[in-house]
């Protein structure tokens, strides 16, 4: 009988322990992440943007910035591209600068800081209505995004970024 009480006790134990939250587990088991030192050189980058919601437009705008002082704002070596031809055409519209105008001067000032350029698609804009004239004038028309993308890519060296 002492060999079943034995088994019961062992099984009852062992189900405690499975079900217990793991307390002497440390909560990182792995450790916790090292960061490595890494210089990056500047690079040349595009941007295939199409965003039509202002707060996620502005978090691209953050990872322009940050990249932008990552690359030291180098306007010799560095190239930040941004290739619009979404629904945040409407952001850089004139009409519309009293909705958007803190966007709009966030926008314009990384254009005076270094390498950065917006470009948009003038098919994309005119589908939305809008005419070179009607938009900011930091802005630089282009034919056509896919086509400037591709260009960029292809003949000038820039990497695509999403």
């Amino acid at each position: 009988m002492s060999t079943i009480i034995g088994k019961a006790l062992a099984v009852i134990g062992i189900a405690m322990f499975m079900s217990a939250p793991a307390l002497s587990e440390p909560e990182a088991p792995w450790g916790m992440a090292s960061l490595e030192e890494v210089d990056y050189a500047p690079q040349k980058v595009v941007y295939d943007v199409a965003e039509g919601d202002p707060e996620r437009f502005d978090r691209i705008l953050d990872r322009v910035s940050f990249l932008n002082n990552v690359y030291d704002a180098d306007p010799f070596d560095a190239s930040i591209v941004l290739v619009l031809h979404g629904d945040e055409i409407g952001f850089f519209a004139i009409e519309n600068y009293a909705e958007h105008g803190e966007l709009m001067r966030r926008a314009q000032s990384l254009t005076l800081a270094g390498p950065i350029q917006f470009r948009m698609c003038e098919a994309a804009a005119h589908a939305r209505g809008f005419a070179p004239e009607d938009i900011h004038g930091f802005v630089h028309m282009v034919p056509m995004a896919d086509a400037e993308i591709i260009r960029l890519q292809q003949e000038e060296g820039h990497v695509f970024m999403q």
